[in-house]
C-alpha cells in the first residue's frame, strides 16, 4: 500500500493516464515528486513505471478498490478522467469521502465542473499544456511565502537553519551551495535590504532569497532537515 510518510514529501495520486494525466505525471516526475498513479490500461501503467514504482493497474474505481491502493494516504489526489463523466464523478466522490486532504478533478464542461465542485473538489479545465502549470502550482504551494516571478525564477522567505546561526552571510555561501542570492534579511522584526557579507546570522533571523525554483526547493529542504 502506498504510504505518503515514506519519504516525508508531499505526495500526489493521479487517477487516469489520458493525455492530461500522462502530461501531469511527467511534469511531476521531472520535479522528483512522490506519486501514486492509477489506470486501467496496463500498457500506459507500464510506461509510467519508468519514473515511478508506484504505478498500479486498477480495473474498478469503487471505494474498496481505491482503498487497497493506498491513495487515501496521498496529500493531493488528481482525477484526470474526463470523457467518462459518471466515472469521474464517482471517483471524485470516493476520494473526498476517503479523506484525501485535497482533491483536484478535471472537468470537461461547466456543468461537469459544477457537480465536481459541489462534491468538494477543486476544478481544472485543462488544455494539454495546463498540466505543466498545475504541476508548478502544486509544487510551489509547498514553499513558504513563495512568489514565482517567471517559469523558473522565484523569491522565497525562509527561516534560517540552526546551522546558519553565528555564521556570516559569506561563510554560509548560499550562492555557492544552492545557487540562490540573499536579497534581504529580517532580524528582530526589521527588514534590511542591504545584505552585508559579514553579517552574522542569529536565532530567529529570516532571509529573502531569489533564484531558480528548484534551487530554492533544495535550500528549503536543507533548512527543514536541520
Amino acid at each position: 500500500m502506498f504510504d505518503r510518510y515514506r519519504r516525508g514529501k508531499t505526495s500526489y495520486g493521479i487517477v487516469g493516464l489520458g493525455r492530461f494525466g500522462s502530461a501531469l505525471a511527467n511534469e511531476l516526475a521531472a520535479m522528483d515528486a512522490d506519486m501514486l498513479i492509477l489506470d486501467k490500461n496496463e500498457e500506459k501503467v507500464r510506461e509510467v513505471r519508468e519514473f515511478t514504482e508506484n504505478a498500479l493497474v486498477i480495473k474498478n474505481l469503487d471505494k474498496p478498490s481505491l482503498l487497497e491502493t493506498g491513495i487515501q494516504n496521498c496529500d493531493v489526489a488528481i482525477v484526470c478522467i474526463g470523457e467518462q463523466m459518471d466515472s469521474s464523478i464517482l471517483t471524485t466522490l470516493n476520494l473526498v469521502s476517503m479523506g484525501v486532504p485535497k482533491v483536484i478533478a478535471r472537468a470537461t464542461s461547466s456543468e461537469h465542473g459544477e457537480i465536481l465542485e459541489k462534491l468538494g473538489a477543486q476544478i481544472v479545465y485543462p488544455e494539454h499544456d495546463m498540466a505543466a502549470r498545475l504541476a508548478n502550482r502544486l509544487e510551489s504551494a509547498n514553499l513558504p511565502n513563495f512568489a514565482q516571478l517567471s517559469d523558473r525564477v522565484s523569491i522565497s522567505k525562509l527561516n534560517i537553519s540552526y546551522e546558519m546561526e553565528e555564521e556570516t552571510v559569506a561563510d554560509v555561501d548560499l550562492k555557492g551551495r544552492f545557487g540562490v542570492n540573499v536579497i534581504a534579511i529580517e532580524s528582530d522584526g526589521v527588514v534590511y535590504p542591504e545584505v552585508d557579507p559579514q553579517y552574522e546570522f542569529k536565532e530567529g533571523d529570516i532571509i529573502f532569497v531569489i533564484g531558480d525554483k528548484d534551487n530554492i526547493k533544495e535550500l528549503t529542504e536543507w533548512i527543514e532537515d536541520d
